[in-house]
């Protein structure tokens, strides 16, 4: 099968094609760097030929919301006009859980208008929403670290790591188009505060978290229901202990 993975160079497109070329696919890992802009257009015609499946993992380059919201606008849209004129017969996007649920997130509207575009497009497709990736929470604390202290929600919280997030897109790439969504995350699921604390230990870090029901995440507050699947999700193999001693055991 021949696959092209757009975003094909980031952490979830490079393990992805990792996944598919094991299996014997035929792999390209398009992205601006390799010639291929969906912003643009460029090298999209010549990319989609002959191919089988469309994987977008592409992300914008800017997180101002209205630079969000206008990327995934136009790269969605000229992605599925090319899949349409090359006769692609499967669209997979990857999306994020709970996009319509907090409203204060300026990255989110992206997300739900390139899921519109998707749905509207004419080419047959398997959206993926995803929770929130492990590789992040550094992240997240940084960005809620005020001196030695992290002020963390106590919302509901079940990230996922990078590897099952790229096994379950390998598995959608490679199987019937839904023409729906499914949703995947982690294996547990707890206060967001517990996971940042226990992040901080595991790598020694001297901060502390405070529980902080005012504590924003991307500009949202986060409550039991915001950013974890409600309904059937497929659920990751790794939790957060196995993760992390993975990834240590990778480092060394």
């Amino acid at each position: 099968m021949r696959v092209v993975i757009i975003g094909g160079t980031g952490l979830i497109g490079t393990k992805v094609a990792a996944i598919l070329r094991r299996e014997g696919h035929d792999v390209l890992q398009a992205s601006p760097a390799t010639g291929v802009n969906t912003l643009t257009g460029e090298g999209l015609s010549d990319a989609l030929t002959g191919a089988e499946v469309v994987v977008d993992l592409a992300n914008s380059p800017s997180f101002e919301p209205s630079a969000v919201l206008s990327f995934f606008e136009q790269s969605t849209s000229n992605l599925i006009k090319a899949e349409k004129a090359a006769t692609v017969p499967h669209h997979v996007a990857l999306s994020i859980v709970g996009i319509e649920r907090s409203p204060g997130n300026g990255y989110f509207p992206g997300k739900v208008a390139q899921e519109a575009v998707v749905k509207a497009g004419g080419v047959p497709y398997t959206i993926i929403r995803s929770t929130q990736f492990m590789e992040f929470m550094s992240g997240i604390i940084d960005g809620a670290t005020d001196g030695q202290t992290v002020h963390a929600s106590p919302g509901a919280f079940q990230p996922i790591a990078a590897d099952d997030v790229a096994a379950f897109v390998s598995e959608a790439a490679t199987s019937a188009p839904l023409n729906g969504t499914i949703e995947i995350a982690g294996p547990e699921k707890k206060p967001m505060s517990d996971f940042l604390a226990g992040y901080l230990a595991a790598t020694h870090d001297a901060r502390t978290v405070v529980v902080d029901k005012e504590a924003r995440y991307f500009g949202s507050l986060v409550d039991e229901q915001s950013l974890v699947p409600l309904g059937p999700a497929k659920l990751g193999k790794f939790d957060v202990k196995t993760w992390f001693r993975q990834r240590t055991q990778s480092a060394a």
